[in-house]
């Protein structure tokens, strides 16, 4: 699920509001202290929220930059998943041949993989919904296995095996498949890094308590202004540190589920579409691209 083109207001909203009521309280505490009970708080120089302020914005350069590097990669991973997906049904069908029935079932289990991969970094039931690419016994294969993609890139390899032995397959030809399966396999050990390596989570905490240090001394150092000019600048500047920071958190876990998610699934439909189509399937099989709809993929 990927956000594009304009970010939808409703998700704006969503994800900014917890912090948003927490600064207005903070700053509506002490607009009431300085004006209403007419104490005096300590009177803060600019200079101390400004220098604040440079310094969360250098950390939160950096943990964007970090952060962004994780979702790259991962957007890199399933591009070379696509690439190889459709190179090894490609491949099978140039020596093996288009009409070949152990090729169609190759190339199934191909599109189920993508799926069950897709579907087991997002913590959701691998297998479901698999009927349509995978017959009885591989599902039974599958289900006996922690690791669901593995246990169906095993099966394919032990099909092409068989391929090598009823087609006579060459060396050469034999290796070609065999590096298209290892580079398939590597894709999906970098994919399982990438959602079990935790980023350092005292780094979002000390950042989000310095922000909050920040509202706090920024409304110090505001209280003189009048309520109704300070209180919305603060909101504001607090606002954008915020929502930097909130999706900073975001890109950093890419099979998360979430709209800022890697479109993973929408990367497998794709898959889907192009192997279904080298398949020489009828126009009425094969599925459409997911839709977007208010800028986010529908899975």
């Amino acid at each position: 699920m990927l956000i594009r083109y304009k970010m939808p207001l409703r998700y704006i909203l969503q994800a900014a509001m917890p912090d948003f009521l927490i600064v207005l309280t903070i700053a509506s505490v002490v607009y009431f202290v300085e004006w209403k009970l007419g104490l005096l708080l300590m009177e803060l120089s600019f200079s101390i929220p400004a220098f604040l302020g440079t310094a969360i914005s250098i950390l939160l350069s950096f943990k964007i930059g970090q952060s962004y590097d994780r979702w790259w990669e991962a957007r890199k991973i399933w591009g070379a998943i696509v690439n190889d997906s459709r190179s090894l049904v490609m491949q099978l069908q140039a020596f093996v041949g288009i009409d070949n029935s152990q090729v169609k079932t190759i190339a199934y289990r191909q599109m189920a993989w993508c799926y069950v991969l897709g579907r087991s970094l997002r913590g959701l039931e691998p297998l479901k919904g698999m009927e349509v690419f995978l017959n009885a016994d591989d599902r039974r294969h599958a289900a006996k296995q922690s690791n669901k993609p593995l246990a169906i890139l095993q099966l394919n390899t032990l099909d092409l095996e068989q391929l090598k032995s009823m087609y006579g397959l060459t060396e050469y030809k034999q290796v070609q498949l065999d590096n298209t399966l290892v580079r398939l396999c590597a894709s999906m050990g970098k994919a399982e890094r990438i959602k079990s390596t935790v980023f350092p989570t005292k780094y979002r905490m000390f950042l989000h308590l310095s922000i909050y240090l920040f509202v706090i001394c920024l409304t110090m150092a505001t209280s003189a202004l009048p309520i109704y000019f300070g209180l919305p600048l603060i909101m504001s500047i607090a606002t954008i540190f915020f929502l930097l920071e909130g999706t900073a958190y975001n890109l950093q876990d890419p099979f998360e589920n979430r709209p800022s998610d890697t479109p993973i699934t929408a990367i497998a439909r794709t898959i889907e579409i192009n192997i279904r189509q080298l398949l020489q399937e009828e126009e009425q099989s094969i599925p459409t691209p997911l839709p977007i709809e208010e800028g986010f993929y529908l899975m």
